[in-house]
């Protein structure tokens, strides 16, 4: 057996041993012999933890040990992993999280996986580079705005790329991070992003809608990013449900809207730390949609200073929306064999 990598073991006084260190899954063994604190610490660096006992240790004593770090989900009975060139702090972790899966599994799956993020601002950016970092395979970046001085900050824009086409400037930053990302269209795409500013643009939602493409908003405010809904097929809420709940609050909601979508622009600058923040949630709930962990969600998460603590808020189908009638319509086939290229939305 293997002790899964990333756990640490820790000899502490009176013979007692902590393997782990992360409350959900930490372990602690008291009245261990040196020698067999000796043969579990060797396992921290990789060394297989033998199935015959330490000198001075009954077998059955030692037997019982094992089988209980293998309950606990500590240690494993497969053999040594090569470790991943891209995503392997992702793949240690999900090991942890989930040792009865292969550990590294989660992550190369992803490597088959593709999304393509609309709008390449701070936040958008972030989001992308993180994805990329995090094995997926295909990251396209869209945008063809030019980089300002106000994009300059956490997603990796610099002061050379002021001036230049953000998506080919992003491309070059993901190739940077990750080699062996791939930033062209394939054609069709898992999941699309769509990073707007003040509104969400909702011709694109709709057509993303229409074509079953799960999408994941990031509208970017004026001191502020929301993050959600996740739209992942029929039955909404949709990112026009939100429109339309909106507009039952604010009579003008639908003047803003054609309003901000008409002026078009690079939108505000984006706070440093919200961006950040705001780009890396937006990855996370993208990896969990991918990696078959999250179903739609109705929540959208508001990030605003002057406490940038993601503050939630559910939604649901407003009646009046097209997507609540599309539950009951069939779905005859996959997301994937809908989607439009990013240019085409």
């Amino acid at each position: 057996m293997r002790l899964h990598t990333g756990l640490r073991v820790l000899p502490l006084p009176g013979g007692d041993v902590q393997i782990g260190v992360d409350p959900r899954w930490a372990v602690r063994v008291g009245g261990l012999t040196p020698p067999e604190t000796a043969a579990l610490c060797a396992a921290e660096r990789g060394a297989v933890i033998p199935a015959a006992p330490p000198r001075g240790t009954s077998p059955s004593r030692w037997s019982a040990l094992c089988e209980d770090l293998l309950t606990a989900g500590l240690v494993h009975d497969r053999g040594p992993r090569t470790p991943l060139a891209v995503g392997e702090p992702d793949a240690q972790a999900w090991g942890l999280l989930d040792p009865h899966r292969q550990a590294g599994e989660r992550v190369e799956a992803r490597r088959h996986r593709a999304v393509a993020v609309l709008g390449l601002g701070p936040a958008g950016l972030s989001a992308a580079v993180a994805l990329a970092a995090a094995g997926v395979g295909t990251v396209v970046v869209d945008d063809d705005r030019l980089v300002r001085s106000v994009d300059l900050g956490p997603g990796g824009y610099r002061w050379s790329d002021v001036g230049a086409c953000r998506a080919g400037v992003a491309a070059g930053i993901l190739h940077d991070a990750v080699p062996t990302v791939t930033t062209t269209r394939p054609g069709m795409v898992d999941l699309v992003v769509l990073v707007d500013s003040h509104t969400a643009d909702p011709v694109r939602a709709s057509t993303l809608v229409s074509h079953r493409v799960p999408h994941l908003s990031v509208v970017v405010g004026e001191a502020g990013t929301c993050v959600g809904p996740l739209v992942a097929g029929p039955g909404g809420p949709c990112l026009c449900c939100l429109d339309l709940h909106r507009a039952d609050d604010d009579p003008h909601w639908d003047d803003l809207v054609a309003k901000v979508s008409h002026d078009g622009g690079a939108g505000p600058g984006e706070v440093g730390v919200v961006a950040g923040l705001a780009g890396h949630l937006g990855a996370a709930l993208v990896l969990a949609h991918l990696d078959g962990d999250l179903r739609p969600v109705a929540t959208t998460w508001e990030i605003t200073l002057p406490d940038p603590v993601p503050r939630a808020r559910d939604w649901t189908v407003h009646p009046r929306c097209a997507c609540a009638h599309q539950a009951s319509v069939p779905e005859h086939t996959s997301a994937r064999s809908h989607t439009p290229g990013p240019g085409a939305v």
